[in-house]
């Protein structure tokens, strides 16, 4: 009896429920996306949903707008968050891990709530809808996301590198340069993963605080799916997820190739 309650809790046996759900919220959708995506108007295997995806202009400009977008809201948060992250991570403000929260806590408040607060604030200043709006609206909301992987590999970044780099004769910048920066890489690997890859699928920000030149491909999507066009849809769903794939591939391959690089680099 006990050797057959030990097979049954097993380890592995608490995944199932995970992977239950994974199969039916995940991977069952994906699959349905993937059929419309290549289903014709007569139910048939058909490629003319991607041929009219990149055939038409709209579509085209819409997937280089979003790409855009999501770079340009990723790179300055990278120019915020890094420096700010460097700060709370030195002396003497790492005994103060408290103000880390003041990052954190607007992440507690309704996202609906946070951008329409935005939006009103930005009205009061005088500055309307647009594509101005909308990038603040986007690096405001995805701030924290950017910060915080950086700033926990900093904090727990090996502080006898840096006295090894100091004793070595390097000054504060060199030191900076060729030990802090690159061993905070995969933190900041991790951020830019985090914050591009969501605003590059999300429309909800540049929809509220947007307007017609800030229209991203998320907001195409669903207006294809209110239509009832499924296979276009789709079919920009489907080109959006091979992105969205390139772009992991990508930053775990600059993961990985920065966690090796410490083992053999020279510490100034």
């Amino acid at each position: 009896m006990k050797r057959n309650r030990n097979k049954v809790f097993r380890p592995t046996a608490f995944s199932f429920p995970y992977l239950a759900v994974t199969l039916v919220f995940v991977i069952a959708p994906l699959v349905l996306v993937l059929v419309y995506a290549f289903r014709g108007q007569d139910g048939g295997f058909t490629f003319a949903n991607f041929r009219e995806v990149f055939t038409e202009k709209q579509n085209v400009m819409q997937l280089l707008q979003t790409v855009g977008i999501a770079a340009l809201s990723t790179g300055i948060c990278l120019l915020l968050a890094y420096p700010v992250a460097y700060v709370l991570a030195s002396k003497p403000f790492n005994k103060w891990a408290i103000l880390s929260l003041l990052f954190i806590i607007p992440m507690w408040i309704n996202f609906v709530l946070r951008v329409f607060a935005l939006k009103s604030l930005l009205e009061m200043m005088g500055i309307g809808k647009g594509y101005f709006a909308a990038v603040v609206g986007i690096v405001y909301d995805f701030f924290p996301y950017m910060l915080l992987p950086i700033y926990t590999v900093l904090s727990n970044l090996d502080k006898s590198y840096v006295e090894a780099s100091a004793d070595l004769g390097a000054g504060p910048v060199r030191t900076f340069f060729r030990v802090t920066l690159p061993l905070s890489v995969p933190g900041v690997v991790s951020g830019i993963s985090m914050v591009f890859m969501p605003v590059f699928s999300s429309y909800a920000i540049t929809k509220t605080m947007g307007d017609a030149d800030t229209t991203v491909i998320g907001a195409k999507i669903a207006s294809l799916f209110h239509q009832r066009s499924y296979g276009v849809g789709s079919a920009l769903s489907f080109v959006l997820l091979v992105l969205v794939l390139i772009v992991m591939v990508v930053t775990n391959l600059l993961s990985r190739r920065t966690a090796k690089a410490p083992k053999g680099g020279k510490v100034a």
